[in-house]
């Protein structure tokens, strides 16, 4: 498919799939992820505006507050619990995932995860950056004071991380996300406080989360001092750099990480991490964009764009993109099972859909 009509149809498939209350479904095909994610649902407003569809964008940054703006008398009784250092199930914490409607998830799969929430306040961020609707701050802000509330009490916490694995560790990426959330609101508000903690954040993750040189997936803390948990590379710390800014793309602690990152996850395109054996831990595409995106930061246009040629080579003829393709999976035996057990990987996925978008944006 060609790159024009590529980029309409990835903007169609993201219209067409969000709920009228303005939640987008993470894939309206793949029955798992018939739910709205608050990361994925961040990132593909973002791609949103940057396309200039910004009513689409405020309609998902609208679906969160009316899903957060209740849940003061939760986060309170949590840092309640938090300041007497009583025992916390994960059950307690917020969701992750809700019904597209706005209902909370009541299903057994692992909720207790902060990405999405800093990814929230960031977004939303972003997006008055991007339409000047400073108002929009003063709407939302039952739901922005809960959100900052919870964070600042919990962004230390372990818990799941990006791909709803590892929940007894804390995660670099996830860390990045709340860092972003925080420094931009602080910056968009001047508020110093916000901007402390996003620097004592920023500090954590460069005095415990890096490992020969390079920044490493997951940490834990054992006989209270941290060290690293799971010391290889996940493609999601391109997330430190783009967009949320904990270091810059010329950072050498940054450039080591990439490099392994190359050397473990990079075929033709990137995939999650080395003992990812999820539908045979294939090649994912939307991370193939975000490493594309970063390449432009950092100058290399000519990586980014073979990024993008390959993301749209994995297009059906309906400008479908998937979740990820099987192409050297890291253990193709196990990928039969997945298919029984689930069915074919998501197609399309809105978030491959939306970071198609936003790194053809960023080599324009």
């Amino acid at each position: 498919m060609e790159h024009d009509s590529l980029v309409k149809s990835s903007i169609s498939i993201i219209k067409l799939n969000q709920h009228p209350r303005g939640g987008y479904v993470a894939s309206p095909l793949f029955p798992p992820y018939s739910y709205s994610w608050l990361r994925d649902g961040t990132f593909i407003a973002y791609a949103m505006d940057r396309v200039g569809e910004t009513e689409s964008a405020e309609q998902f940054y609208r679906w969160v507050h009316y899903v957060l703006k209740d849940k003061r008398s939760i986060v309170d009784t949590l840092i309640g619990k938090h300041e007497r250092k009583e025992w916390i199930d994960r059950s307690e914490f917020l969701g992750t995932r809700y019904h597209l409607d706005g209902r909370d998830d009541q299903s057994e799969w692992g909720h207790f995860q902060l990405d999405g929430y800093g990814a929230w306040l960031w977004g939303l961020t972003e997006h008055i950056r991007v339409t000047g609707c400073t108002t929009l701050l003063e709407e939302f802000r039952e739901s922005i004071e809960i959100t900052v509330d919870y964070l600042k009490t919990f962004w230390h916490y372990p818990n799941f991380d990006c791909w709803e694995e590892f929940p007894d560790f804390v995660h670099p990426a996830t860390l990045a996300c709340v860092y972003g959330g925080l420094k931009n609101l602080g910056d968009i508000e001047k508020r110093s406080e916000l901007l402390q903690k996003a620097e004592d954040i920023k500090t954590f993750i460069y005095a415990h989360s890096v490992h020969e040189g390079r920044f490493v997936k997951s940490i834990h803390c054992v006989d209270e001092i941290w060290q690293p948990a799971l010391p290889a590379v996940d493609a999601s710390l391109l997330w430190l750099c783009a967009p949320f800014g904990v270091c810059e793309p010329n950072d050498p602690i940054m450039q080591k990480t990439v490099q392994a990152i190359e050397a473990d996850l990079k075929h033709g395109g990137i995939q999650r991490y080395v003992d990812d054996r999820y539908y045979g831990g294939g090649e994912w595409v939307l991370l193939t964009a975000w490493y594309g995106w970063y390449q432009a930061k950092l100058g290399n246009r000519e990586e980014g764009q073979r990024c993008l040629d390959w993301v749209m080579s994995k297009a059906d003829a309906l400008g479908r993109l998937p979740e990820q393709v099987p192409d050297h999976m890291r253990d193709a035996a196990v990928y039969p099972d997945w298919v029984a057990k689930l069915g074919e990987p998501a197609l399309p996925l809105l978030w491959s859909q939306a970071m198609y978008l936003v790194l053809s944006d960023s080599l324009k």
